[in-house]
């Protein structure tokens, strides 16, 4: 089993903090592992397995403790020392009005709160306000692709270039490792959770009616990836193919997705007036094998990809990441650090003088001394154009 450090040392940080822990994202990213690994560290610390509560509200030992009031008698039940109680809690998100709970345990008993979820809504204003900003949310995604590297069941002589391709292919749920490099399983895997994630964190939790339009919606979106757009100009696109939706409709369900972790919607930034555009903005999905698996396996390998893969692997990192607006000019992804700014421009070749004069224009056309960045899949090392830095894709994701 991998243990995902970077996540591992966040929630050892917050130890002990007057904090509730919450660890968000997509369904199947690690969270539960991530959980069970930090009970284990706990017990090396030589925490009393009898001071540690865990519950995991996906598996049926659970079902008996449907709301906040069954929640909270039964951990004040299970209270058994006057010592620290550490409260794990998996997918909280199915008990009802669980926050209430939370919120009473944290105030009446000496405790230390982790929670896990698979939608936002643990992150929602309603949730925040109750806990009056007691929160310390940590991000956990799919595999990096140096996790993927250590663990996935490669061939021996598979070169580095190969294997990158079937992170690019499949993704890096977890899950993947134990599937003996099958295709068949994979891909199977993947279309079973697309629609559990669909099922379970959109349909149900909303009580979505036209799954038809919510299944064409995402189609659409993995096939727009990198490309600015609008609720507006969707609903025209629908409307258009026999669709009877309009752009309220359209937002509503896009912010569904959101909620979910499987798309995340990227909002442009004007370099020049230095606010954010409220108008256009790009998606992107929360793993490549999920949007591969929903806008055919067989295309995986195009520019969307590549710019769907860096996105995440920058907010993996820990930036805010837009996109950039300078004049009529448009730059990939600015990534956002409080003392680090980074303009990139991803291009799966610029062998073509074309292409990396367009690509190098765009960076250019940035007037200040903020790191410009080209990722490619080109062969290069150490290489600059004009002050920008080329960077292998590969070797861009090796690095620390």
């Amino acid at each position: 089993m991998l243990i995902r450090d970077k996540y591992l040392k966040q929630m050892i940080a917050g130890k002990d903090l007057n904090l509730i822990k919450v660890i968000t994202g997509v369904r199947r990213s690690g969270k539960s592992t991530l959980l069970l690994q930090y009970k284990n560290y706990l017990i090396s610390e030589k925490i009393k397995e009898e001071d540690i509560i865990y519950m995991n509200f996906e598996s049926a030992k659970w079902y008996s403790i449907q709301d906040y009031q069954d929640l909270y008698k039964y951990i004040k039940e299970h209270i058994k020392s006057k010592n620290k109680i550490y409260i794990l809690l998996d997918e909280v998100q199915n008990i009802f009005k669980w926050e209430k709970a939370v919120n009473s345990l944290l105030i009446d008993f000496n405790t230390d709160i982790y929670i896990t979820g698979s939608n936002a809504y643990l992150l929602s204003s309603e949730l925040t306000t109750l806990l009056a900003g007691r929160v310390l949310t940590i991000k956990i995604y799919p595999f990096s692709f140096q996790e993927f590297l250590s663990v996935y069941p490669f061939k021996n002589n598979e070169d580095k270039y190969e294997k990158f391709d079937k992170y690019l292919k499949y993704g890096g749920l977890p899950m993947l490792v134990n599937m003996n490099d099958n295709e068949d399983l994979i891909i199977n895997y993947l279309n079973d959770l697309k629609e559990v994630v669909l099922k379970k964190d959109v349909i149900n939790r909303n009580n979505i009616k036209d799954v038809v339009f919510l299944d064409n919606l995402l189609k659409y979106m993995a096939s727009v990836i990198g490309n600015l757009t609008t609720a507006n100009a969707i609903a025209d696109f629908m409307r258009k193919n026999g669709s009877k939706v309009t752009s309220e409709t359209v937002d509503s369900y896009l912010k569904m997705l959101e909620n979910a972790y499987i798309i995340y919607r990227v909002p442009r930034y004007e370099l020049k007036g230095k606010q954010l555009l409220k108008t256009k903005g790009k998606y992107y999905f929360i793993d490549n094998g999920l949007k591969n698996i929903i806008n055919g396996i067989s295309s995986y390998d195009s520019g969307s990809s590549y710019e769907n893969l860096i996105y995440i692997e920058l907010l993996r990192r820990g930036y805010e990441v837009y996109v950039g607006q300078y004049n009529d000019i448009e730059i990939d992804f600015i990534a956002i650090k409080p003392n680090e700014k980074i303009y990139y421009q991803v291009a799966r070749s610029i062998m073509d003088e074309k292409v990396e004069e367009r690509e190098k224009k765009s960076l250019l056309a940035i007037n200040d001394n903020y790191k410009k960045v080209i990722l490619t899949m080109d062969n290069v090392k150490n290489k600059q154009i004009e002050g920008i830095l080329v960077i292998n894709i590969i070797d861009f994701l090796m690095e620390e």
